[in-house]
């Protein structure tokens, strides 16, 4: 430590990082959900069996001809084969003719 009187302050070093990645625009978000198609994924490790339904009677409840495709159709997103598995994803939205997602994950 130098000595000498710094009068309480000192050098301080910020160890994070400049940004890697680049801001991107968001995709355009649906007006309503009406006539869409809703996605639900889940990492199978907090509670998304009890949350979707929940989640689903609260979006029916607002837009009554919303459609959902349930987390049971795509299982885990999260695990060994997860590069794979999301991968897929736009193709799998793309054959199910999905409008939106909602994703479910725990920490």
């Amino acid at each position: 430590m130098p000595a000498g009187n710094n009068d309480g302050y000192y050098e301080v070093f910020w160890p994070r990082a400049p940004r890697q990645a680049r801001v991107k625009p968001v995709a355009r978000r649906p007006q309503s959900l009406d006539g869409k198609t809703v996605a639900e994924l889940w990492d199978f490790l907090f509670r998304g069996d009890e949350i979707f339904g929940l989640l689903e009677e609260g979006i029916k409840a607002r837009f009554p001809d919303v459609r959902f495709v349930s987390w049971r159709e795509f299982g885990s997103i999260h695990g060994a084969k997860e590069r794979e598995v999301l991968a897929g994803l736009p193709e799998r939205f793309k054959d199910l003719g999905v409008d939106a997602v909602v994703s479910g994950m725990a920490c």
